[in-house]
């Protein structure tokens, strides 16, 4: 079996852990950030997570990920991890 999952799974988690760190810099609770970028405060606490449903690696839409941005006020650059070598699928 591959490691691809893994790496997904790791590359979920970074994306979540920049999203939390971000947030607690602005002092902001999971429930505004959700709001002002219109989600469902689950759906945020959930890619905080890293994940989407248990066991599955979170995977936000571009236009989640540039509306969380926003309402952060950090870059998409800075909140998306750079890549794993061997992420995409027949490298």
């Amino acid at each position: 079996m591959s490691d691809t999952p893994d790496l997904w799974t790791d590359f979920a988690r970074e994306l979540g852990r920049r999203l939390l760190r971000a947030r607690a810099e602005r002092g902001l609770s999971q429930e505004q950030v959700a709001h002002a970028a219109g989600l469902a405060t689950f759906t945020y606490r959930k890619l905080e997570k890293g994940e989407s449903n248990p066991g599955t690696a979170a995977n936000p839409r571009l236009k989640t990920l540039v509306l969380l941005s926003e309402v952060l006020g950090v870059p998409v650059p800075d909140l998306v991890p750079t890549p794993p070598e061997g992420l995409a699928p027949g490298r």
